[in-house]
């Protein structure tokens, strides 16, 4: 009972950093979250750990092992929220993490391997079209010309926020760890879908995860009156979006048996009006799947339709890719561990993919990886009513203290 008032005090801590009404909106790069990021590095300090930031913003939090130079054990996820986002996405990972080290700290555990904790930078996309920013940086994936312009709502580049920071953006590749290896990586996450909840299990076992590919559309019609110009002479550049829309859930429908998925997540009518015809609209489009053949058929019907929109409506378009991930499979190994602790556990499972990306799969460039799931109420994420028992997550770290000591090895403790 004391562990679990204490790590429900130490996911409300983290959560007090809200910046918004509606939900918790901490968005990478701003004060807030760096607010967020430097009261849990005291948090990290409290218990011993080393602290260091990397030059991408990670905060990289270590404990000693007896052989300190074998490769860490690393656990790790984000602090970084969505706008109007809720309580568990990422910060659940991150302090669940924290609290494993609690744990060890208690029973006096000294381990043969390092274990580190990792928040990482800028995981969500919604400022700047890009996520797993920091563990990109950090898996040697950044592509710094292709990043440095993007620019979030305010105008703000990507480049002005790390300096914001006190981060020089021409640096960033110093914060990659691509000619070191880890032991295994773990991410402790919730689900952000139904499956768990609905089946009836306590923890998910991730098999793989399916990759975002993500583009920004911008159409230009001809802005016009709308009671004097004929429906023959329009060229709405809305009406254009709403085809490309209704076209990517049709293609993506298709592939449903690949879980292959397709969403406008962001329409923006610029200089909107009733009585004006739109002239002027910008897309965000998210196609995802782990299956990069199926994701590819649903982006060539992407462009086919555009091609189609263009010369039946005379629009312009310009249509730009601002990422694409490829599909990674988890360790086997890890699964299998995973699988046997919670055997061991009693605790109801399942094999299973993530939808999401995750800081995870950037991951896998250093070592075997391993994600935890465990269940979202409703299968609402990115939510202000996005909700995780508490018991969920205490069998979730339970699961993760076991892992991390498995390869970490115990080398002696209070106990013997």
């Amino acid at each position: 009972m004391e562990r679990k008032k204490r790590y429900q005090a130490l996911l409300d801590n983290i959560n007090q950093y809200n910046s918004g009404d509606v939900g918790i909106t901490r968005v990478a790069y701003t004060n807030l979250e760096q607010s967020c990021t430097h009261a849990f590095m005291r948090m990290c300090k409290a218990e011993g750990l080393e602290i260091r930031l990397d030059n991408c913003g990670n905060l990289i939090a270590r404990r000693k092992g007896k052989m300190d130079k074998l490769a860490p054990v690393v656990m790790g996820s984000h602090l970084d929220t969505v706008y109007q986002g809720g309580k568990y996405d990422g910060v659940v990972g991150v302090t669940a993490a924290l609290e494993v080290i609690k744990r060890l700290n208690e029973k006096g555990i000294v381990t043969d391997h390092p274990i580190e904790v990792i928040s990482f930078a800028c995981e969500e996309s919604s400022r700047f079209g890009v996520s797993t920013v920091g563990s990109k940086a950090m898996a040697g994936l950044f592509e710094k010309e292709k990043y440095r312009h993007l620019k979030d709502r305010d105008g703000i580049s990507m480049e002005k926020a790390f300096s914001l920071c006190a981060l020089d953006f021409n640096n960033v590749d110093e914060a990659s760890r691509v000619n070191e290896k880890f032991k295994a990586f773990f991410e402790l996450h919730i689900e952000q879908g139904p499956v768990l909840e609905n089946i009836g299990k306590k923890i998910g076992i991730v098999t793989g995860i399916a990759a975002p590919a993500r583009f920004l559309i911008k159409i230009a019609g001809k802005a016009s009156h709308s009671g004097t110009t004929p429906m023959n002479m329009r060229r709405d550049a809305l009406l254009g979006a709403s085809e490309i829309a209704l076209e990517l859930e049709k293609a993506a429908n298709e592939e449903q048996a690949h879980g292959t998925v397709a969403t406008v997540g962001v329409l923006d009518v610029f200089s909107g009006a009733m009585n004006v015809v739109p002239g002027e609209v910008e897309l965000k489009v998210d196609i995802r799947s782990s299956s990069l053949e199926s994701r590819q058929r649903v982006i060539d019907h992407l462009y086919q339709t555009i091609s189609s929109v263009q010369k039946k409506r005379k629009l312009d378009f310009e249509t730009k890719q601002i990422s694409s991930e490829n599909p990674v499979l988890l360790s086997n190994e890890l699964m299998d561990v995973l699988e046997t602790i919670c055997k061991e556990k009693d605790l109801s499972h399942q094999m299973m993919q993530s939808g999401a990306g995750h800081d995870a799969m950037n991951m896998t460039r250093l070592g075997p990886v391993g994600l935890i799931f465990i269940p979202s109420v409703d299968g609402l994420s990115h939510h202000p009513e996005e909700f995780t028992e508490l018991d969920d997550i205490i069998n979730g770290i339970d699961v993760l203290e076991e892992a991390v000591l498995h390869y970490a090895k115990v080398s002696s403790s209070f106990f013997g």
